[in-house]
């Protein structure tokens, strides 16, 4: 009906008014672009498990890995984390892990021995590596009690989860408190030896992307012009977009 009228012979303007209020949608758009910088009236009560209630309204994904280490008593450490981002310089290639826990094993454990393996599940393993989170005992071999499968690492003094496609072995450089009193640090890890298994060395078969490589932890996507339930995340996988040329 528009079109029958913007084109009309006796009194159209050939789509003029069409694509002037295509501009104005546009502007419209840009102009109901949302800012906060404090906590949404709907988010007020929402319980954020420690995290900020702007992880929820970004949503932001983070890698999944599990870190894994020895205790004291020699027996396998695992935590499932994300929250770390991953850089490299000339020097060498580091791990970032933003939120390690000072009264949990992973730091007691990177603290006594200075090393440790982040190793990188597929999603056909990826429930077996959530069920670290419930054998984490001080006499746990928590690998084992899992049902996932532990090696000792090539070059660091921590164990390796062959299950685990990708395994990344480091050693700790330097922590700091994010604000002053946290429970939790900043760490920053140095990677000496990275392990790929072979099908997923090559990005036209198997590959580290889509439904069989890479996860990654997304705190759930909230609306906070709307919200109402409880915070909660999911699990994804990446898939490629464009291929940027070699450089």
């Amino acid at each position: 009906m528009l079109n029958q009228f913007a084109y009309a012979e006796e009194e159209g303007d050939n789509g003029k008014r069409i694509e002037q209020c295509r501009q104005w949608q546009t502007q419209q758009q840009v102009k109901m672009k949302k800012e906060y910088s404090s906590v949404p009236q709907s988010m007020a009560q929402t319980e954020t498990y420690g995290f900020s209630w702007m992880d929820f309204v970004t949503a932001i994904p983070s890698p999944l890995f599990v870190a894994t280490s020895y205790k004291s008593n020699g027996k396998t450490n695992a935590c499932l984390q994300s929250w770390a981002c991953f850089s490299g310089d000339s020097k060498g290639f580091y791990a970032i892990l933003s939120s390690v826990n000072k009264k949990g094993h992973l730091y007691q454990t990177i603290k006594e021995k200075s090393e440790v393996v982040l190793n990188f599940p597929s999603a056909d393993v990826y429930e077996l590596c959530l069920a670290t989170i419930k054998h984490n005992g001080f006499e746990d071999d928590e690998i084992a009690l899992s049902g996932l499968t532990a090696k000792p690492a090539s070059k660091v003094d921590a164990p390796v989860i062959e299950e685990c496609f990708m395994n990344l072995e480091c050693k700790y450089l330097w922590e700091r408190e994010i604000t002053e009193n946290s429970p939790h640090v900043l760490m920053c890890l140095e990677v000496v030896n990275v392990c790929v298994d072979e099908q997923h060395l090559d990005e036209t078969k198997q590959g580290r992307y889509g439904g069989n490589g890479l996860l990654y932890n997304i705190h759930y996507p909230i609306n906070p012009e709307d919200f109402t339930g409880k915070s909660h995340d999911w699990i994804a996988v990446l898939t490629k977009y464009k291929d940027m040329g070699e450089y």
